[in-house]
């Protein structure tokens, strides 16, 4: 098996490669256009396969068709511009009145039209390139246009996502239980999802872990306890740019620290340790970076869609007849049993009017992003972002359309 990193630049590579090094991958090969990030990112993921007494190859390439040639799977995970880029997504927009997020809202549609470009490039060299079957496992944000642009242009690709696996994780301590015992029924679009269930078997213990522990879960997705026990889901952290919306605006409009700068300065300082010659292991320091479990989810889909282990995993994935509600060429987020001949999503029963309303209209909004993104047509940027429950306002739209389109040409 060969595995292909894109974007092995990223300081989330540590955590990545500590999970595949349980994995029987012949070859691993990391490659990024920053050269010096590389050496430094993958001087640290040599030192720890040899830790770990691996014996797969492993390559440090900027050469993008050399990286992929023979590849059986292909994990992308790049970011278009930097943290310089992202701070951009965060802060460009508090201008004109809106949050500023680098997934949804006007932020994560700059952040789209920047990246959906890129990443359609990758996969063409894939096409042309990798083994005769290989997937395209996209962890780039934001994840489910991305996903979509990818299965829109016929591209054997799926999406993945750690929110889901970050309560999986949580749940199963909760509980007493390992991780693979629990099933979460996390269904939505990317970064717009619920916990409707927590699956034991046949049990659900959804209503057992809000009777239990529904304080610590709140404080955790930071809604109010009666907002869970009234919607009876644990709505994901990302919801609080919707359901708390004015709350967090006047917090990012009365001069808080973006989340791209504190990213930043963790980047600097994991890099900086990242250069010492006797570091061998993550360090603690990365669980600041974000990217909770990451590994965990990307070698566990890896795992399963190679036929080793198959498994339940949250995936993007096209909707088929999943949500009733949404299109059969939606992309949406939801559970799937997974194997070699790909992930199949689990059934879904309909989401209540609340969940299904907000799903519907940000749904409108990525099909029209990953159209704007592909044709870079104003005229589509501006419904897209018009469609936008965070944004929808023509005066709006129009401060921020032309922008965004002209600054992801550079």
């Amino acid at each position: 098996m060969k595995v292909a990193v894109i974007g092995a630049g990223s300081t989330y590579t540590p955590e990545l490669v500590s999970g595949l090094s349980a994995l029987d991958v012949d070859q691993l090969v990391l490659h990024d256009i920053d050269a010096e990030r590389l050496s430094v990112v993958g001087g640290l993921a040599r030192r720890m396969r040899e830790r770990a007494g691996f014996a797969g190859g492993l390559e440090l390439t900027g050469e993008l068709d050399r990286a992929i040639d023979g590849a059986d799977f292909v994990l992308v995970q790049i970011r278009v511009g930097g943290q310089t880029a992202r701070l951009s997504d965060e802060t460009l927009p508090l201008a004109c009145g809106c949050i500023g997020q680098e997934t949804t809202g006007a932020g994560g549609f700059a952040k789209a039209l920047r990246t959906v470009p890129v990443v359609l490039d990758i996969a063409e060299h894939v096409r042309a390139g990798a083994a005769d079957g290989a997937w395209i496992v996209d962890f780039t944000n934001p994840v489910g246009i991305v996903t979509r642009a990818l299965l829109d242009a016929g591209h054997r690709a799926v999406g993945l996502c750690n929110v889901a696996i970050g309560f999986q994780r949580k749940f199963a301590k909760l509980l007493g239980l390992e991780p693979d015992e629990v099933i979460v029924d996390h269904v939505g679009l990317n970064h717009l999802t619920w916990v409707r269930s927590v699956w034991i078997g046949e049990d659900d213990v959804l209503p057992r872990l809000m009777a239990e522990h529904g304080d610590e879960l709140a404080a955790d997705v930071g809604q109010p306890r009666r907002l869970l026990d009234e919607l009876g889901v644990i709505p994901s952290y990302y919801l609080e740019y919707f359901y708390a919306h004015d709350e967090v605006l006047a917090e990012q409009l009365g001069g808080a620290t973006p989340r791209a700068a504190v990213v930043a300065e963790i980047e600097r300082e994991l890099l900086e340790m990242y250069r010492d010659p006797s570091l061998n292991e993550k360090p603690t320091l990365l669980e600041q970076r974000g990217g909770a479990f990451y590994s965990e989810a990307a070698v566990g889909l890896v795992t399963a869609l190679s036929g080793a282990k198959p498994g339940v995993h949250v995936v993007d994935i096209r909707n088929g007849s999943t949500v009733a509600g949404l299109q059969p060429d939606d992309v949406v987020e939801a559970p799937a049993r997974v194997d070699e001949n790909g992930p199949v999503a689990l059934p879904q029963r309909p989401l209540a009017p609340e969940l299904l309303g907000l799903t519907q209209h940000v749904t409108a909004y990525e099909r029209l992003a990953a159209e704007a993104a592909v044709t870079r047509d104003v005229v589509t940027a501006r419904k897209a972002l018009l469609a936008h429950p965070l944004i929808g306002q023509h005066a709006l739209v129009d401060a921020l359309a032309e922008r965004m389109l002209s600054e992801a040409a550079v």
